[in-house]
C-alpha cells in the first residue's frame, strides 16, 4: 500500500497501522512500540506585511528539529519497547497550525492558485529545514541506528517517492549531496497533526484545515458564549459592517457569510468555510 511504499522506514519491515490521528505511520514490532515526538508551528507568525518569511520558517524548523532530538534523549519512557523504538529510529513529527489564518493575513482565498503554491512552498520549507538540521546533527552525533538501507540513504527523499518536483525555492541538489555524505539523524521528520488543543490555546485555526465556521457557541463550565472568527470581526469592523444585526445574520446562516450580500465579495471569498470549499 501507499503507506509502505512511501515511507523512509520501509527498510525496517511492514508498517501495520498509523497512530491515533493518522498524521504519522511508523514501524512497530513485538520489541518496539512506535512513539510520536511531535511539535507544531504557528504559520501565521511568519507573515510580515502580507509576505511570508520562508527563511524564518526554515530557521525555526531547524530549532524545532534540534529540540525534538533532545526530547528523544531525555524523555521518560514508560515501557522499554517504546525507548527501543525511539532510540533506534529517532522519528520526529513537525506539523503546523494557522494555515487558514496565514491565507487571510495575506489576503489569499483558501482555494486559489496562490494558496496552493504557498501551501506547497511552506511544506517544502519545513521538510528542507528539518532535513538540513537532521543532516547537521548526523554529522555531529552520527546517523540513526537503522539509517542504512532506508530510502534517504539511497538518495531518495519524500518527493521522489511521490514522483513530484519541488519548486526552485530551495537547493535540493546541494542538500542531497550533504545527506549522501553525512546521512540523517532521524528516520521521519514531518507529520501534520490536528493541533486541536494547541491551536485553541494560541487562538489559531487548526492544522492546515479551513475554518469550520465563522461563529460558534463555546461551552465552558460557567456557561456558553458566541465566538467569532477574529479576522472576520476585524475586517467587518474596518468596513463599518459589524453590529448586532450582522452578528445575528451570521448566526442565522450557521456561521457562513456567503449569502450575506452586504459583505463585499473579496471578504466573502476569504472566509469560505470547509463546507463551502470545492
Amino acid at each position: 500500500d501507499s503507506c509502505n511504499k512511501k515511507t523512509n522506514q520501509k527498510n525496517l519491515g511492514t508498517i501495520k497501522c498509523s497512530n491515533l490521528c493518522t498524521e504519522i505511520v511508523q514501524y512497530s514490532s513485538p520489541d518496539e512500540v512506535a512513539v510520536c515526538n511531535l511539535a507544531s508551528m504557528a504559520l501565521n507568525m511568519f507573515v510580515e506585511n502580507k509576505t511570508f518569511n520562508f527563511n524564518k520558517l526554515k530557521e525555526v524548523t531547524k530549532i524545532v528539529t534540534q529540540n525534538l532530538n533532545k526530547i528523544i534523549d531525555v524523555n521518560f519512557y514508560p515501557v522499554p519497547e517504546a525507548k527501543n523504538s525511539n532510540m533506534r529510529h529517532r522519528p520526529i513529527g513537525i506539523g503546523v497550525q494557522g494555515l487558514a489564518d496565514t491565507f487571510v493575513l495575506m489576503r489569499i482565498p483558501y482555494e486559489s492558485e496562490k494558496a496552493i503554491l504557498l501551501n506547497q512552498q511552506i511544506f517544502e520549507t519545513i521538510y528542507y529545514g528539518a532535513l538540513e538540521a537532521s543532516c547537521e546533527l548526523a554529522e555531529k552525533e552520527g546517523v540513526y541506528s537503522t539509517y542504512e538501507g532506508s530510502p534517504a540513504s539511497q538518495g531518495i527523499l519524500q518527493y521522489d517517492m511521490w514522483d513530484k518536483t519541488p519548486t526552485d525555492l530551495w537547493d535540493w541538489a546541494a542538500l542531497k549531496k550533504k545527506i549522501e555524505k553525512h546521512g540523517l539523524r532521524n528516520s521521519l521528520l514531518v507529520a501534520p497533526m490536528p493541533t486541536a488543543s494547541t491551536a485553541q490555546i494560541l487562538g489559531n485555526s487548526e492544522s492546515f484545515e479551513p475554518f469550520t465556521s465563522n461563529i460558534y457557541q463555546r461551552r465552558v463550565l460557567s456557561g456558553e458564549f458566541p465566538v467569532v472568527n477574529h479576522h472576520l470581526l476585524t475586517d467587518l469592523t474596518q468596513a463599518d459592517l459589524w453590529d448586532e444585526e450582522m452578528k445575528n445574520l451570521i448566526i442565522y446562516n450557521n456561521g457562513s457569510i456567503q449569502d450575506i450580500e452586504k459583505i463585499p465579495k473579496e471578504i466573502r471569498d476569504l472566509y469560505k468555510t470547509v463546507w463551502e470549499i470545492s
